[in-house]
Parts: C-alpha cells; structure tokens; sequence
C-alpha cells in the first residue's frame, strides 16, 4: 500500500525538520513542488483564491481574535457545509465519509515535474 501524500511548496514551515518528523509520524509521503512552480499544487492555490474571494475580503478583522474566529468559522463551512465541484458537488466532509466506507474510489497522481 503507498502512503497517502502531502505536497507543499518550499515554504520554511514545511522544510522544518518538525514538519518531517510530523509526516514520518503520520505515515505521509512528502512531495514538494518545484519553486516557482505554483501551477505544480493548483489545489491549494485555488483554495487561496477562494479563502481570499469568500472570507478575507468580505470582512474588515479588528483584532487577531476575531480573525481567528471568522476564518475558523469559514474553514468549518468550507469543510462540512459548502459544495466543491471537483468532488462532485458534494461537502468534503461528506466526500471523505463516503471514500473511507469505499462507497467512492479515488485514485492518487504522483507529481510529474
């Protein structure tokens, strides 16, 4: 069985020796993009896109607190609430429940650079 994979870019958090140990501890592979090579994790840089669109500029924050707040709040929705067309229209909550009770296969792509 191949280990599930975690890609990042080559941020300082995720050349940390913590972050390493975290994955090894978990069972993940880590793959890193390429640098400067954004296209490379289009995923995550979607979901920015969409944080940007949906939360940070629908709101004026006056304190870390309630930046915090907010952005927890629309990270909950965003996982269990809000429908994502590259699941199939469906919560990823709702998407994770139904591959680990094999009601949905997944196959994972390896990084072609």
């Amino acid at each position: 069985m191949e280990l599930p994979i975690i890609r990042t870019d080559n941020g300082p958090q995720f050349i940390a020796k913590k972050f390493e140990e975290t994955c090894w501890k978990w069972k993940l592979t880590h793959e890193r993009i390429p640098v400067k090579s954004p296209n490379m994790n289009a995923y995550i840089e979607s979901f920015h896109s969409i944080l940007e669109d949906e939360c940070y500029s629908r709101n004026e924050f006056t304190s870390f607190t309630e930046a915090y707040r907010v952005i927890s709040e629309y990270m909950d929705y965003y996982n269990n609430r809000r429908r994502h067309g590259s699941i199939g229209y469906i919560a990823p909550a709702k998407y994770y429940k139904a591959v680990m009770s094999n009601q949905i296969q997944i196959s994972v792509k390896k990084m072609v650079a």
